[in-house]
């Protein structure tokens, strides 16, 4: 006796789509971490690969001062330092 495979109808696909949409998407950042955009401006933080500032501003995107970035090449951490707009989404600890 041969099993098939249950497959999946196109009613069953949009069926999901709908909820989905219905629904909406809602993240959150993993435990211990914080959304940029959800610290006030004047904080310092860091993200997971060691890189840390202070959030200026967040409008949408977040003004920053990055002062430490260890895990880009020697060579290219002038050009990273400073003053940068990154994403309001990134994921960063809170420093106290």
């Amino acid at each position: 006796m041969i099993k098939r495979k249950k497959q999946i109808t196109n009613r069953q696909i949009n069926n999901l789509v709908k909820k989905a949409l219905k629904n909406g998407f809602k993240a959150k950042p993993p435990k211990g971490y914080k959304y940029l955009e959800d610290l006030k401006p004047g904080s310092g933080f860091e993200t997971a690969s060691g890189t840390a500032g202070i959030l200026l501003e967040c409008e949408g995107n977040a003004k920053v001062i990055i002062g430490k970035a260890p895990s880009i090449a020697p060579e290219d951490r002038a050009s990273y330092l400073g003053r940068k707009i990154i994403a309001g989404k990134t994921e960063v600890k809170e420093i106290k």
